[in-house]
């Protein structure tokens, strides 16, 4: 599926970013996560105002991926300005951080496709929630189960955890379930 998705001229890059979500450290945001948000942007594509470059950007949000970074959005962004030129792309994948608010409709578009996830079917919310915690498998426990029910606790906080209305109507009951579930355990 994501050979057809690749609309860039440049095939070498596709190849780069294929590397970057096959990374061994990676459990999560692998082939697998790119594969479901590019199925939840078709979801969303047609209320994006540029769909290329938020498809674009959906390759881009996690190619740069160390979770012991703090800057892996920062340094995808700018490795997807330096090999497309594309600066809106830039931005977009800026927007993915956790802590940003998304301020366009492609921003709220992208965001929606990322956090998806959180409003996934129960079994395959717990399978994610597995992944990361493999990806994190070199903190502690105790500091782990702290730290992740701050983040869990921050998206069950807000007032709507998705932007657009399809999202929103389609996922947040589920996501609100799933967060309750997961901050039960913790």
């Amino acid at each position: 599926m994501l050979r057809e998705r690749w609309k860039h001229p440049d095939a070498s890059l596709y190849e780069k970013l294929i590397a970057a979500y096959s990374e061994p450290h990676r459990r999560y945001h692998t082939l697998q996560h790119l594969e479901e948000c590019f199925a939840r942007f078709d979801e969303l594509a047609e209320i994006a105002e540029h769909p290329a470059d938020v498809e674009l950007a959906i390759w881009f949000h996690d190619a740069i991926y160390h979770p012991r970074r703090d800057d892996n959005e920062q340094r995808s962004a700018d490795w997807a300005r330096s090999s497309t030129g594309n600066a809106n792309v830039h931005s977009l994948v800026m927007a993915t951080r956790h802590e940003a608010v998304p301020q366009t409709r492609d921003e709220k578009v992208l965001i929606d496709v990322d956090l998806w996830i959180l409003g996934a079917p129960e079994k395959r919310f717990d399978e994610y929630e597995r992944q990361v915690r493999e990806e994190y498998r070199w903190v502690p426990g105790l500091i782990y189960r702290r730290k992740r029910r701050e983040i869990l606790e921050s998206f069950a906080a807000r007032p709507t955890i998705y932007n657009t209305e399809r999202f929103i109507e389609r996922y947040a009951q589920q996501a609100r379930a799933n967060l309750a579930r997961s901050l039960a355990r913790r």
